[in-house]
């Protein structure tokens, strides 16, 4: 398991990254989405986690469209029609069902997990 820190002057935040299912932009501010449901705000942009999610050693987050990064971890379905994005796992405790994204960003993110190679095993 791999640890997320973030340090502010105030404070410094750690959490798994197994925890995380999705980052979502808030202007200047980023909300951090647990596996419990909570949330998070933290004060960075996205593109702040982006470069860190790049230097895990098991990156398993992707952006999709201008406002999230998502663990591909939790992805159950993508669904174009319905421009939703629907989260699964053993790992879900909270209240988290799905998200309303773009149809070109949900159309980017399948082409994208249908082409990977491998095998799915989580």
């Amino acid at each position: 398991m791999e640890w997320l820190r973030i340090s502010t002057s105030t404070e410094l935040v750690r959490i798994a990254t197994d925890e995380i299912v999705y980052v979502h932009a808030d202007g200047n501010y980023s909300d951090l989405v647990l596996t419990n449901g909570k949330s998070r705000k933290m004060t960075f942009q996205l593109h702040f986690f982006e470069e860190v999610f790049q230097q895990l050693q098991h990156n398993t987050f992707i952006r999709v469209g201008r406002s999230y990064i998502v663990n591909k971890r939790y992805i159950h379905v993508i669904n174009l029609s319905d421009q939703t994005l629907i989260f699964s796992g053993k790992l879900i405790t909270g209240e988290i069902k799905h998200l309303n994204v773009s149809r070109e960003a949900l159309k980017q993110l399948k082409e994208l997990l249908e082409n990977e190679k491998g095998v799915d095993n989580e």
